[in-house]
């Protein structure tokens, strides 16, 4: 059976003089399931996603998307739809989304005739203006446009690096529910890494915890973890080996206690970071 992404032995480094910023890393995440990469800052979560999408040349271990390496030149799949697509935080850096241009021209520069049924259902939930000029917007507005323009085109694997900080909670909660929805009405899969748990009790299927570049902890939430009343602050991990094998939290709509419980056990030096 097909996999959405296979990862064998993967170990970065940005330069041959450089301490691997990704170590001995192994993945399978299979289709139709959406996985939450949790760790402290410097930990190695953006460089994996990248490495994942395309965007850095893996030359030690392998990646496979959809059976494809992500780093040939091929970047669609049989059916047209992109194998792999990253949204991280660099757009807030480009030049144009300051510019007076306007949301329904950025979207028909990337294809809005082809899927204009896609391109509005997601103005809608993202509650998007076509006639919004970009250098009047807020933080916000600009990053509900980044998304739209992101998400526009259906991809296999969605890599989504912490793109939520500036919306509100009613236009996360709708990126959300259309990320779940994406995942269960067709062959896709997402993979997400944040700092924001609230809201994310029942979305992911796999929680991963990374510290210093390794894979250290991760979570079948399917099979492993369930919800129990009381104290806000109890967190009940069962581990059989190195592997977690039972999760219990408070009964709250958040991840929140988990990435503490986790995050307060990893060293403070993390590696450094890169873009």
């Amino acid at each position: 059976m097909s996999l959405a992404l296979e990862v064998n032995n993967l170990t970065y480094k940005f330069s041959a003089t450089d301490e691997p910023s990704l170590v001995d890393i192994n993945l399978r995440i299979p289709w139709n399931t959406r996985t939450l990469v949790v760790g402290a800052n410097g930990a190695g979560k953006s460089t994996l996603l990248k490495v994942l999408s395309g965007k850095h040349l893996c030359l030690d271990g392998s990646v496979l998307v959809n059976g494809i390496d992500p780093f040939s030149p091929q970047n669609t799949s049989e059916d047209g739809e992109l194998l792999t697509n990253y949204l991280g935080t660099e757009w807030c850096h480009m030049s144009i989304i300051n510019r007076d241009i306007g949301v329904l021209e950025l979207l028909e520069s990337i294809g809005l005739r082809y899927y204009k049924e896609r391109g509005e259902f997601l103005c809608n939930i993202l509650d998007i203006d076509v006639n919004w000029r970009m250098f009047k917007l807020s933080d916000g507005q600009k990053r509900r446009v980044q998304l739209a323009m992101g998400l526009l085109r259906p991809c296999k694997v969605l890599l989504i690096d912490e793109v939520t900080v500036d919306l509100d909670v009613v236009a996360r909660k709708r990126l959300l529910k259309f990320l779940e929805h994406e995942t269960m009405t067709r062959k896709c899969s997402v993979i997400y890494a944040t700092h924001i748990f609230d809201g994310l009790a029942q979305w992911p299927n796999q929680l991963i915890h990374m510290r210093l570049g390794r894979i250290v902890d991760r979570l079948d939430c399917d099979k492993n973890l369930s919800f129990i009343e009381g104290n806000e602050q109890r967190v009940d991990v069962r581990y059989q080996g190195d592997d977690v094998v039972a999760v219990s939290v408070p009964k709250v709509d958040s991840l929140y206690p988990l990435a503490v419980r986790w995050l307060a056990k990893d060293p403070q030096e993390t590696k450094e970071t890169h873009v």
